[in-house]
């Protein structure tokens, strides 16, 4: 009975209790489904109502809005859109540059290393501005400007001079006198260059700065070095973040220099009225280029121009801020006590924005009183593209110059372009492009002229007695001194760094140099 039983009970007991437990099983997966589905709907009804903060906002420094969406700064550069200077570089009033909060970019300061850039110019808020703070985003923190010509007048340099780490110098009497005191005068590795006009005379003159820069870095606890001019970006390709303040933190400490070869602008229109934000195929260094690439695809990327580039091929350096160091002309550093060390980085770059507007032809004319002829030229220019635009810019009429600005400089030829896109000769960098156009939507320049302007206005009503000329000359002294120091102090402190001698080497000053021709392809394999 009891093996009846048993076997009678089991057909009973399981009867009753499969279907509730697949009831309960059923209900469990359904819970299951369902939960993150509402959960799921649920927050994208809160974020879609703005009820819930998105990423990038959670991680800014405020945590309220995106950096630049300030309402104070919005104000600011509709005020600015109604003066005629600020409309120049301010286009757009939709802020959408989510990398720091406002135009001062005081976020970060304090971070190491601490980079400066110098430079020699006499170009206008245009150019200065873009190049200045697209350097601050990528980690530069300090600038020191020698300016003269259009950089040094009342409208541009008060808008520099109100820049947060940005230092005025201007070409003054006292600091042509300073700099006839300097060691280099006395030294035999710049003198090749001494007392010749235009490209030599500048070649000079940023020898001469550079010299003072190195000076003004140490007192500002700088750690690197850079001399670059307003047409060049540096390109910090290879750095884990696109930062030169992590490029450089990266370096070994035992390397003095570090070497930037330089791509140079390709550009495909001859309209081009802001090169930082329109122009992105460049082409590639020698030093980037397989040498089979290189040469196999020299007469194609030549173009028929005397060189591969139109200009310098040599890039630029960056120093590491240490007793003796001197510059070795502009494209280079070196030390009065050792030979330094270097390398040479083969994925960062300084882009040169070369001839990349039309008006580059006759402001280079009009710069430079030289005959225009093969001969006379050679005492102006350097570099053998420099010698022919000027001949041509000073006999060709206004035609006959844009025909020869489009055939030599602007790449008209799609299919010669993709070409050499594909060989790997030219490429594409957006980078610097997106940084600027940010910029300039998010009110960044038409800020710092707006805020230069009010300040300006302020001086003025205080001043309003004295002649402008006046002002404008007692103004000038006292920038000279207040941003250099006291001259004798800085006298003083040169010699101290660069008084002694045991090991000098006399390397002569690097001047700019074409790349390699096909005559040198035996010499290179």
């Amino acid at each position: 009975m009891a093996g009846l039983y048993s076997s009678s009970s089991r057909p009973l007991i399981s009867s009753s209790a499969h279907p509730s437990q697949q009831l309960f099983t059923s209900r469990l997966l359904l819970l299951l489904t369902l939960l993150p589905l509402t959960l799921a709907c649920l927050a994208f009804v809160l974020q879609w109502r703005g009820g819930l903060t998105d990423p990038v906002t959670r991680w800014s420094p405020d945590h309220h809005q995106f950096p630049g969406m300030d309402t104070n700064l919005a104000a600011t550069t509709v005020r600015a859109s109604s003066s005629g200077c600020a409309d120049v570089l301010g286009r757009s009033n939709s802020p959408s540059f989510p990398y720091y909060k406002d135009w001062k970019f005081d976020f970060g300061s304090d971070l190491r290393p601490k980079i400066c850039l110098t430079t020699s110019t006499s170009a206008g808020l245009e150019q200065t501005l873009p190049w200045i703070f697209y350097h601050k985003v990528i980690g530069v923190s300090t600038f020191f400007l020698f300016v003269e010509g259009k950089a040094a007048s009342p409208n541009v340099s008060n808008v520099l001079e109100s820049i947060p780490g940005v230092k005025v110098i201007y070409r003054t009497r006292e600091l042509e006198e300073q700099q006839a005191k300097s060691r280099i005068w006395n030294e035999t590795w710049l003198a090749s260059f001494f007392y010749k006009p235009c490209n030599y005379e500048l070649f000079v003159k940023q020898s001469l700065n550079m010299e003072m820069a190195i000076v003004m870095a140490r007192d500002a606890g700088m750690d690197w070095i850079i001399h670059l001019d307003t047409d060049e970006l540096i390109y910090p390709a290879g750095a884990r973040e696109y930062s030169l303040r992590q490029l450089l933190s990266d370096v070994p400490s035992n390397i003095d220099m570090v070497v930037f070869p330089n791509y140079e602008s390709s550009i495909e229109r001859e309209d081009i009225k802001e090169p930082f934000s329109e122009v992105s195929m460049f082409k590639k260094n020698y030093d980037h280029l397989p040498k089979d690439v290189y040469f196999g695809n020299y007469q194609e990327a030549t173009r028929g121009n005397p060189n591969y580039f139109l200009t310098y091929g040599n890039g630029k350096s960056a120093a590491r801020i240490q007793d003796h160091l001197r510059p070795n002309g502009a494209h280079r550093w070196h030390n009065y006590m050792k030979n330094p060390s270097e390398i040479k980085l083969d994925e960062a770059a300084v882009l040169h924005y070369t001839y990349t507007k039309f008006s580059d032809l006759t402001s280079r004319r009009d710069r430079c009183g030289c005959k225009p002829t093969k001969q006379d030229v050679k005492r102006c220019f350097m570099l053998e593209f420099d010698r022919a635009a000027f001949i041509i810019a000073s006999t060709a009429t206004e035609d006959e110059m844009l025909r020869w600005y489009r055939e030599h400089i602007v790449w008209t030829d799609k299919t010669q372009n993709i070409k050499l896109l594909r060989k790997g000769v030219l490429t594409r960098i957006y980078a610097p492009m997106v940084i600027v156009q940010g910029l300039r939507e998010s009110g960044v320049f038409s800020s710092v002229i707006a805020s230069a302007q009010t300040n300006l206005s302020k001086d003025n009503s205080l001043s309003s007695g004295k002649s402008s000329n006046t002002t404008r000359e007692s103004k000038s002294e006292v920038i000279s001194s207040r941003k250099m120091g006291d001259i004798s102090h800085s006298q003083s402190t040169a010699r101290r760094i660069l008084e002694y001698t045991g090991n000098a080497t006399y390397t002569l000053a690097i001047p700019p140099k074409s790349p390699p021709g096909p005559d040198e392809l035996d010499i290179e394999t």
